[in-house]
């Protein structure tokens, strides 16, 4: 019969073993803190750039400080008209919203008719998207959330915070209600789909079998692809 191996050569063996798991773990808590994030789209307020179902990657570390970790390593910038952030909702932090940068500190953006300007220059936006053809006026016997969708008056975004609306338009709950992200509620910079399906049919989606419908159901063409 063969003898046991002795303790401390079972713990080299475990410590071998455990060590890679360790290394693993401590990368990915790192990524999940300082430079990635996954993130999942809930809603349809940035179709046709980002669709219901999309699982976002975040690259949170693009707006990182100058103190961050890694600061002088990755690399980084200021958040640009264009850009499509994923934040946390200022009524709410707990929840996470994702929304395309229109207006920076400092500007004045209004909007006339769905037409979006700032700074007084109407802006190009082929990302827009619009599912509803009728345009709510300014009149006062409309009600106040219809207006604001389509007519704002011009409003200043405060120092530190940006104005940010879905590409969806006309379906769509950004800072045209509940006003401007401050920066410091910004995660991070949408940077890529890394896996996208529809939500399951009511009342589906569940049971062992609910991952063979997901993987039946994934947008392949979506995979991957870079937001934009």
């Amino acid at each position: 019969m063969t003898a046991s191996p002795p303790a401390a050569h079972r713990r080299r063996a475990l410590r071998s073993t455990a060590d890679p798991i360790l290394a693993a773990v401590v990368f990915a808590l790192f990524a999940r803190t300082f430079l990635f994030q996954a993130f999942e789209v809930p809603s349809p307020s940035m179709e046709k750039t980002v669709l219901t179902g999309d699982r976002l990657l975040v690259n949170k570390f693009v707006y990182a400080p100058d103190q961050a970790p890694l600061s002088r390593l990755l690399p980084r910038r200021s958040v640009r008209r264009g850009d499509i952030l994923v934040f946390r909702f200022p009524e709410d932090p707990r929840r996470s919203f994702v929304k395309r940068v229109v207006a920076l500190p400092g500007e004045t953006v209004s909007i006339a008719d769905k037409r979006v300007r700032v700074d007084g220059r109407e802006l190009i936006e082929p990302y827009a998207f619009h599912s509803d053809d009728n345009t709510w006026s300014n009149d006062p016997s409309t009600s106040e959330e219809h207006r604001r969708r389509d007519q704002l008056p011009p409003t200043r975004v405060p120092d530190g915070a940006y104005f940010l609306l879905g590409d969806n338009r006309d379906d769509s709950s950004d800072s045209r209600s509940w006003g401007t992200v401050p920066a410091g509620h910004i995660l991070g910079r949408a940077l890529l789909v890394y896996w996208s399906a529809p939500p399951p049919p009511s009342g589906g989606g569940k049971g062992v079998l609910a991952p063979l419908g997901a993987l039946r159901r994934t947008r392949w063409d979506r995979v991957f692809a870079l937001v934009r």
